[in-house]
């Protein structure tokens, strides 16, 4: 085989790992019996460095080095295939195996000690497993960072957005902060001043909810040969190429939380199952980043399913499924439930005008927090005063505070930018999308998700990792990323 052949060979048995460490993350997190913990951090332990053992083995830079760039070929996706696979093992080589196999196993040992802290709202449970996890942490940015000539925490966030840097995302979330406080005022002032929305009264009966997710999934185009839907304490989606799990979390007092987080995360999950098959686990064929990943999931839920068209479509199921009647039941009411502004503790279940100042707080900490200009012990009492500034809200407990979220128990430090990077990009590709088609909203007021959908293959779930999230995005709606178009969405459905 030529040095490139050995090089996708080797990348796909990385790949195959990453799949099987997907599918054992889904099974952790839905049915692993709590006595089983030790064992599952051993196995995801042994196969995190088998993984960076094959990625960091002598042979792969020389190897890179006889491939040369691709760009000889006149093949785009082999040069890119090949840039992914140096930024991948520039990243890993910086990283020793004993580091690896030791966060994994903090990893595993935090995130199950996180499900029994928030349970029992006992921050001090967690905070011995959170510093392990968060040293290691430190350690990984610090060697990655001086790899490739970043400070820790944009390492860190580097790995979730390539290219994202700290500076960019200070003066947007700046700006953000800035603008959201009388942007909500004014929406809630427009709120009051109508008719509030009527709740349907529960309960809900389990069964019934997961029936009509499914149904919606279906709708959207979601394949359950190749995927399935579970629950879990945090809504997510995970699994492997081709076998996409995703998870929600159900509520008999209100259907509409669990609902909307089967259709977040199935826009995850139909970007999983849209990429280039050609490309699979090559580093080409993955997602784009999480900024682009976010806005696929907040196309689905923000800019579709909590919109007018979708609850025309959409009201005449809910209602049927728990044998509702009047007009609570009736669409507009439905849909102003959706978009009802109102701040709380919840990241996963605020509306989207209150969303971004929950990202802003959690990416202030972090970064804080790596930096080491906030100690652990003090972060309970720095999120309760970072709520009061962003939201006005002082958290009563821990629970509904600092343990709310899986990321950090997780090893995900620098995740938390991409969410507001994902919402500003979903803003910006679905103006595309029906400017491109107009006949689009029409669509998907009939259930008729396919136009959508072709227009995101096309633009965004084919492309892979072939192109930068800048270049995706311009390339896709013929601009830069530009929050004023967030903002518009935004003013367009609160205040107008």
């Amino acid at each position: 085989m030529t040095p490139y052949e050995q090089l996708t060979e080797r990348f796909r048995r990385i790949g195959l790992i990453g799949d099987t460490l997907g599918v054992l993350e889904w099974d952790t997190a839905t049915m692993l019996p709590q006595g089983s913990a030790p064992v599952r951090g051993e196995q995801t332990a042994t196969l995190s460095v088998l993984r960076h053992e094959l990625l960091t083995h002598g042979d792969v830079g020389a190897l890179l080095d006889a491939a040369g760039d691709g760009n000889g070929d006149h093949d785009a996706w082999t040069a890119a295939n090949l840039r992914e696979m140096r930024g991948a093992y520039a990243r890993a080589t910086a990283v020793p195996p004993d580091l690896v196999e030791a966060e994994a196993r903090a990893v595993s040992a935090c995130e199950m000690t996180w499900r029994t802290a928030r349970a029992q709202d006992d921050f001090e449970l967690l905070r011995p497993f959170l510093e392990e996890v968060l040293r290691l942490t430190r350690e990984r940015g610090q060697a990655v960072g001086a790899a490739l000539g970043l400070d820790p925490y944009d390492a860190l966030l580097d790995e979730f957005e390539p290219g994202g840097r700290a500076r960019r995302i200070d003066a947007l979330f700046d700006d953000l902060a800035g603008f959201l406080p009388d942007f909500v005022a004014a929406a809630l002032e427009r709120q009051a001043a109508r008719p509030a929305p009527v709740a349907p009264k529960g309960p809900f009966p389990l069964d019934r909810q997961r029936a009509l997710g499914v149904r919606l999934m279906e709708v959207i185009g979601f394949d359950f040969t190749r995927g399935r839907l579970d629950v879990s304490a945090h809504p997510f989606c995970g699994g492997a190429a081709g076998d996409v799990r995703i998870t929600t979390r159900y509520d008999e007092a209100d259907f509409l939380s669990a609902l909307m987080g089967v259709l977040h995360e199935t826009g995850h999950a139909m970007y999983e199952l849209g990429l280039p098959e050609r490309w699979r686990h090559q580093p080409v064929g993955v997602a784009r980043g999480m900024g682009v990943h976010e806005s696929q999931s907040m196309i689905v839920e923000l800019q579709v399913c909590r919109g007018r068209e979708f609850m025309a479509f959409a009201a005449p199921l809910m209602r049927d499924a728990f044998d509702g009647r009047g007009p609570v039941w009736e669409a507009e009411n439905l849909y102003r439930l959706a978009t009802v502004v109102a701040p709380g503790f919840i990241r996963v279940d605020a509306d989207e005008a209150t969303y971004p100042a929950h990202v802003i707080l959690r990416y202030r900490l972090e970064r804080a927090l790596v930096a080491g200009d906030l100690r652990l012990a003090d972060l309970p009492g720095a999120w309760a005063e970072g709520m009061q500034d962003l939201l006005g809200l002082t958290p009563p407990d821990d629970r509904l505070g600092c343990l709310q979220d899986i990321h950090w128990p997780g090893g995900l430090w620098g995740y938390f930018p991409t969410y507001v990077l994902g919402a500003m990009t979903a803003a910006q590709l679905f103006d595309a999308a029906t400017r491109a088609d107009p006949g689009l909203r029409p669509a998907i007021a009939r259930g008729d998700f396919l136009p959508l959908m072709r227009w995101l293959r096309a633009n965004v779930h084919e492309k892979g990792s072939l192109l930068s999230s800048e270049e995706l995005v311009t390339q896709a709606t013929g601009r830069p990323l530009d929050p004023a178009v967030f903002e518009a969405h935004l003013k367009a459905r609160y205040l107008d």
